[in-house]
C-alpha cells in the first residue's frame, strides 16, 4: 500500500476511487473536493464526497476501506495517516433534479479519478446558492468557471429548469466576466 500522508486531495480521491473500483464498487466526487481540484486549491476542503452509482452496502464499502486503513467514526471513514476524510452521501447521483451531463475523468500517480465535470459543479455550487443562498457556494462557482470552461448555456437551462432563471441572470455577469 502507498503512503497517504503528503498526498494531494485529487491523489488521495483517485487512490481512494481505484480501490473502491477493485472491489466492484463505482464511485464519483463531488462537492466541494471537486471545487478544490478545478480551482488549484483556491478553495478548500477535506473531506471527499462519492457517490455510489451502483447498488452497494455500506458494508461493502466499510470493508473495502478498511482494506486501506480507513475506519468508520460515525457518518466518515478516517485514515490515520491524512487529514482528509472520505463520507458517501446518500444518492442518486444528481444535480439538482438532473442526472449530472458528463462525468470526468483525471489520472493521477495514485489512480484514476471519476468527478463531477467543471460544468456540473458549478451547477452543484449554484444548487446550495439558489437554495439555501449559500453565497460562499456561489463564490466557488465563480472560481471554478474562472479557472476551467465552463457551459453557460447548459448553467442556464438547468437554472431555469431548477426555477432559478431570475436568479442566473441576476448572477450571469461574474460568469461571463471569468469564463471568456
Amino acid at each position: 500500500m502507498i503512503a497517504l500522508a503528503g498526498l494531494s486531495l485529487g491523489e488521495l480521491a483517485a487512490f481512494v476511487s481505484d480501490h473502491l473500483r477493485s472491489r466492484g464498487i463505482d464511485v464519483v466526487l463531488v462537492g466541494g473536493a471537486c471545487i478544490c481540484i478545478y480551482t488549484d486549491n483556491k478553495y478548500r476542503s477535506f473531506d471527499l464526497d462519492f457517490i455510489t452509482t451502483g447498488m452497494t452496502s455500506r458494508q461493502k464499502i466499510r470493508t473495502a476501506l478498511a482494506e486501506i486503513n480507513f475506519t468508520e467514526e460515525q457518518r466518515y471513514f478516517k485514515n490515520p495517516e491524512t487529514d482528509y476524510f472520505v463520507e458517501f452521501p446518500s444518492g442518486p447521483l444528481a444535480i439538482g433534479n438532473e442526472p449530472p451531463g458528463e462525468i470526468s475523468t483525471l489520472s493521477y500517480q495514485t489512480g484514476v479519478l471519476r468527478l463531477l465535470s467543471a460544468t456540473d459543479s458549478v451547477k452543484d455550487r449554484l444548487a446550495a446558492y439558489y437554495h439555501w443562498k449559500d453565497r460562499q457556494s456561489l463564490e466557488q462557482a465563480v472560481l471554478v468557471a474562472g479557472d476551467h470552461p465552463v457551459d453557460l448555456d447548459e448553467v442556464q437551462r438547468w437554472s431555469a429548469r431548477e426555477g432559478f432563471a431570475e436568479e442566473f441572470e441576476s448572477i450571469r455577469e461574474r460568469f461571463v466576466l471569468r469564463n471568456t
